[in-house]
């Protein structure tokens, strides 16, 4: 991930004021019957992440927290492509996986589906588009334009969300050189996750933001979370506020990480190996962050026209599109 702000840096979690600098905190004094806020900072796959958990034993809340921390380090170790032992590493690196995790499965099907959906708006496959973009960078400005655009054609040859088998027992790449990049999914997938352990463990209250932000209930006094939405002319400012309970958010847009190179973005569009470029930013409320994670990108790269379609694939998400020339609209 580059310096600058991040598609996915620009939520603030306004009503659980959830930004602090230690690991893992217990705020508050603790009243009879009332829950506790227990706190945790820390980063997932790439991205600063926290954690908020309301408990009436702060105990549990800091226990249930580790158990957070170590199944996220697990899913970290199937879906990072910073670590070189991840199974996504394994994978793009040899082209084939044996013994696949049933999660790596999991969320490559979902993929493929959310693919097939959006017409492969949104595709797994566009990390040798991010390689070679990253690989003229660290050639610029000495790279000629015409080897650039052939750099740029030959990774888009290896774009294609139907080469990705899973068999019995193992996926295999078959086209040679294509890369796999779930960082449009997994995110969602590991925020999903943690909210189910959550319910599992008996809490009721809790937001969520490992990438994508997600909420369990309400706050404990029963009011909905306040979520701040950053201006993406202006990321030092938030636009507007919305209010989330049960439900999740997800942003994308191309005010971030950027290819000195070429002056473009990193949400590529499958079928021009070019960034999207359709509008500022699209934001989407779904009740799954898997879900919410897909539809932002799908959205933002395919364009306004197709985000009711796209919408309606699943049922109760919503989105609030900014356009190239500042005006909003919402479905």
């Amino acid at each position: 991930m580059r310096n600058s702000i991040s598609r996915r840096g620009v939520l603030q979690v306004i009503g659980a004021g959830i930004a602090l600098p230690a690991s893992v905190l217990a705020l508050g004094s603790i009243a009879a019957n009332r829950p506790t806020p227990v706190r945790w900072t820390g980063a997932c796959l790439g991205a600063m992440s926290q954690m908020t958990l309301w408990h009436k034993r702060p105990s549990h809340a800091k226990k249930t927290i580790f158990q957070l921390v170590v199944e996220i380090e697990r899913l970290e170790n199937i879906f990072s492509l910073y670590r070189s032992d991840s199974e996504i590493s394994r994978l793009n690196r040899d082209g084939q996986i044996q013994a696949p995790s049933s999660d790596l499965i999991k969320v490559l099907e979902q993929s493929q589906i959310a693919a097939q959906i959006s017409s492969g708006a949104f595709d797994p496959t566009v990390q040798s588009l991010w390689n070679a973009y990253n690989l003229l960078d660290n050639s610029y400005p000495f790279t000629k334009e015409k080897l650039r655009r052939t750099t740029i054609d030959v990774a888009l040859s290896r774009v294609d969300y139907t080469a990705i088998a899973t068999r019995a027992g193992s996926i295999r790449l078959e086209i040679l050189g294509l890369q796999v990049s779930l960082n449009g999914i997994a995110q969602g997938y590991i925020t999903d996750r943690v909210i189910e352990i959550l319910g599992n463990q008996g809490f009721e209250n809790a937001v969520i933001d490992l990438g994508e932000t997600r909420t369990l209930g309400a706050m404990p006094d029963g009011s909905p979370y306040t979520i701040g939405l950053i201006d993406p002319t202006a990321p030092e400012k938030i636009a507007e506020d919305i209010q989330l309970t049960n439900a999740a958010v997800s942003v994308s847009g191309g005010y971030g990480s950027r290819f000195k190179a070429s002056n473009t973005h990193h949400i590529f569009n499958p079928q021009t190996g070019l960034s999207a470029n359709h509008m500022q930013q699209v934001v989407v409320i779904a009740a799954k962050a898997v879900d919410a994670d897909v539809l932002s990108t799908a959205i933002y790269v395919a364009g306004e026209d197709k985000a009711r379609h796209l919408l309606d694939a699943y049922p109760g998400s919503k989105a609030i599109l900014t356009r190239n020339d500042g005006s909003t609209v919402r479905l």
